[in-house]
């Protein structure tokens, strides 16, 4: 069988995947690596870590294809967004990779919104002023320490870093990476200016964009170590969000897609750049005339491991998907509502739909009748009605969804998937495919070889299960219940904000590595 090899880089492990014409996996393979915490806000990858990663897997797949009898003709990439790496002239990096997940540049984000520059930069790149992004963590370089930002020859991401080590030089982004930098105009398709000038770049710092159906060649010495016929294309691929969609069949119109994992997005693809007035969605490519809408949130199934950790005592020593699964069976005994207790699930801050790193996770209305499975089902409630505000959101600027295709860790509990179609008020399928976006990046690749002209083919190639109806009397009590949310959630800015000012800084080596 003719198969393509997926490669997807994410923030704690990169998976490999091989699938056939029809979509179906052929093989598949997972490398670990830890997310570093070196000190409060920060997230960082070691980049020699990522980019052998990246080739174990190559390595890895391609000898399970051999042992098929498959042809592999074709390798395309994936990596997450926002990442930020100094690189030398020559492509190695220079320095560690510092993540969407680093805090660090949060006092940036809030002078640019204060001095009112946000909203036009948003529309211009599609990318929201939020420390996630490279366009304040480049400015934050540019206050610390501006030798380094200026002296680095190369300022990249994953996806360069991975292309410099599997193709073995050429300094290229697709436009769906570029696209979520914040310093991309995506109607001109160039550097945006006022962009660059915040950030303290230059134009020859950065990559050249090129489309995500641009074919390259693997290196001489990677195509040896793989086994793998040196002209193989390497296809340079796309974003680990827009390639979910695809990987999900969510590409044509009113299909969304979920992805529920330690953290959560909400995205649809629409067919040209677009920006929205009140500024609450990202727009990032997927290919030169599809893009994808969406907002992500930074808690979803991490707010449960974390009520595992901390209301099951003893719960560090159990397995945590066990005791994951036991709480959620305990919190589906609980009534929609949670008995009149609301939970903002802030414990990581929040991203869309306010872009607010400031926010805090609390709970509101609670009673000496609560106990811990109305805790733990609040939190569920309170993740998926933040995706039910990022649904409103498509509902303003004329997007509205019919359906929803969910993926992800916790899209395998009953619980999460009725709260999140009772929320959404929308059907539910749980796409039945093991790794999403390495397969979107497949199915890319075969779009790029002329293969899969239409993608909204993949639609009709991935499985779902039986779609999940919203019980109507829960999704009108979600629907009353999700202005109280975010009015709640503005509600306490100033008060999570003195909180922040007069709590300790965390105690040197307290911080330590992280592995999903």
């Amino acid at each position: 069988m003719d198969v393509v090899i997926g490669i997807d880089t994410g923030t704690t492990s990169t998976k490999g995947v091989a699938a056939g014409p029809g979509g179906e996996i052929r093989a598949l393979t997972s490398v670990h690596y830890p997310l570093a915490v070196p000190a409060s806000g920060r997230a960082e990858l070691d980049p020699v870590q990522l980019a052998d990663a990246a080739l174990k897997a190559l390595i890895d797949v391609s000898a399970a294809c051999r042992e098929h009898g498959d042809r592999v003709i074709a390798v395309s990439l994936s990596s997450f967004l926002h990442a930020l790496v100094p690189m030398d002239a020559d492509g190695k990096p220079a320095g560690p990779v510092v993540t969407w997940a680093d805090n660090r540049a949060a006092a940036q984000c809030e002078r640019i919104v204060a001095d009112g520059r946000a909203r036009q930069l948003q529309a211009r790149t599609g990318t929201p002023v939020h420390p996630m992004s490279p366009l304040p963590k480049l400015a934050w370089w540019s206050e610390h320490d501006p030798d380094t930002l200026r002296g680095t020859a190369r300022w990249g991401g994953v996806k360069e870093l991975v292309v410099a080590a599997l193709a073995g030089g050429p300094f290229l982004v697709d436009l769906s990476i570029a696209s979520g930098t914040g310093l991309y105009d995506i109607h001109a398709r160039r550097w945006d200016d006022e962009a660059l000038e915040i950030a303290g770049v230059r134009p020859s710092q950065l990559a050249e964009v090129v489309p995500t159906t641009q074919a390259l060649r693997l290196s001489a010495e990677v195509a040896a170590a793989t086994g793998l016929d040196p002209g193989t294309p390497l296809i340079i691929g796309a974003a680990d969000g827009p390639l979910a969609n695809l990987g999900v069949g969510a590409t044509p119109p009113g299909i969304g897609a979920v992805s529920l994992g330690t953290s959560g997005a909400l995205r649809t693809v629409v067919g040209s750049p677009t920006a929205d007035e009140a500024g609450r969605l990202f727009c990032y490519a997927l290919t030169e005339d599809r893009w994808v809408i969406g907002g992500a949130v930074n808690n979803a199934g991490s707010v449960v491991r974390w009520a595992g950790q901390t209301l099951v005592p003893g719960g560090d020593g159990e397995d945590a998907d066990e005791r994951d699964a036991s709480l959620l069976e305990e919190a589906s005994r609980v009534v929609a509502g949670s008995e009149g207790l609301l939970c903002l699930p802030y414990l990581l801050g929040e991203r869309a739909p306010w872009w607010r790193p400031g926010l805090r996770g609390a709970y509101l209305g609670l009673r000496r009748e609560h106990g811990r499975p109305h805790l733990v089902r609040a939190a569920v409630e309170g993740v998926c009605q933040q995706l039910a505000l990022v649904r409103d959101s498509f509902d303003a600027e004329g997007n509205p969804l019919t359906e929803i295709r969910a993926t992800g860790g916790a899209a395998a509990s009953k619980l999460w998937v009725d709260v999140l179609a009772a929320a959404l008020d929308l059907p539910v399928s749980v796409a039945d495919v093991p790794e999403g976006t390495a397969l979107g990046a497949c199915l890319l690749a075969r779009h790029a070889l002329g293969e899969l002209p239409d993608l909204d083919e993949a639609a009709a190639l991935v499985p779902t299960g039986r779609p999940v109806t919203p019980d109507p009397d829960d999704a009108e009590l979600y629907r009353r219940l999700r202005p109280l949310v975010e009015k709640s959630a503005l509600a306490v800015l100033d008060v999570v904000a003195e909180l922040d000012r007069l709590a300790p800084e965390p105690l040197p080596g307290t911080e330590k590595a992280v592995q999903s």
